[in-house]
């Protein structure tokens, strides 16, 4: 097993691995606690292994929201096709932030991609904290923000392309709401990170929402700087996984005209402290 970091900062490519080896899973799992995104190039896989690996993380967690791969109710489909505009997570985001105990993380199986494009963007969420001043620490040490489903897959969503097309469903389960610190101790590698997001955080709590806004959007801004980020370049075959409590994460929507079709799977997490 090669295992090659992305970045300074962000991310590893694993080759020569075979998630279905159960021998391997120990340096898999320590790549990712260090690593917090892992690709793990060249995985021919039937949807019983991907369960099968992500079930060594722990839990499956199901999703409320994204259509089911025919036959296996805990895989969900990522799924844009040729005539589409909209791909589904185009925004920076946090899975299942809005969930009062967060996903561990997600676990992406790359079935048919387009013949360029449909990368996906990580951002470290530890190292855009250890970036901003102590004093801008001291201040958001001890906030709350509040993180909500509802304004992305409630009904006020269902005239979007992907609600739809069916990609995105079940409009009536959108009501959770969740409260985290804005700055949270990872529960694997103990270093401090941002947990707020664009798409699911709607408000720190005990600031007026002028002021929110302001603290929020500094953030957004901040945490977008390049030397956060790692790029994953899609093959078919390829699993990425990354760490929902230390990243961020976005699809790029340019490659219009292409089918992109990944199967997902999220493991449940733990609750988070400051």
């Amino acid at each position: 097993m090669d295992i090659k970091p992305l970045t300074g900062g962000l991310g590893a490519e694993i080759f020569g691995a075979d998630v279905t080896d159960g021998a391997q899973f120990a340096e898999i799992e320590a790549a990712f606690a260090k690593y917090s995104v892992i690709v793990l190039r060249g995985q021919d896989i039937a949807p019983e292994d991907h369960l099968n690996f992500a079930r060594r993380f722990g839990p499956i967690n199901v999703n409320r929201f994204f259509k089911p791969v025919d036959g296996h109710p805990e895989i969900a489909t990522v799924l844009k096709e040729k005539d589409q505009k909209e791909a589904v997570g185009e925004g920076w985001h946090t899975d299942h932030s809005y969930d009062q105990i967060p996903a561990l993380g997600s676990i992406l199986h790359a079935i048919e991609m387009p013949p360029y494009g449909g990368d996906t963007l990580f951002v470290s969420m530890a190292a855009a904290c250890e970036a901003l001043s102590d004093k801008m620490r001291v201040f958001l040490d001890g906030l709350t923000a509040v993180h909500s489903s509802r304004h992305v897959f409630g009904a006020a969503t269902q005239d979007s392309e992907a609600a739809k097309s069916g990609r995105l469903a079940n409009a009536s389960a959108a009501t959770q709401d969740a409260r985290h610190p804005v700055v949270i101790t990872h529960p694997l590698s103990k270093r401090r990170g941002l947990f707020v997001n664009p798409v699911f955080t709607t408000h720190i709590e005990g600031l007026t929402p002028d002021e929110s806004a302001a603290i929020l959007d500094m953030l957004y801004e901040h945490c977008r700087q390049p030397e956060f980020q790692a790029r994953v370049r899609w093959q078919e075959g390829d699993i990425t996984m990354w760490d929902n409590r230390a990243t961020w994460h976005k699809a790029i929507n340019d490659y219009h005209g292409f089918r992109r079709l990944m199967h997902r799977i999220t493991v449940d997490g733990v609750g988070l402290s400051g």
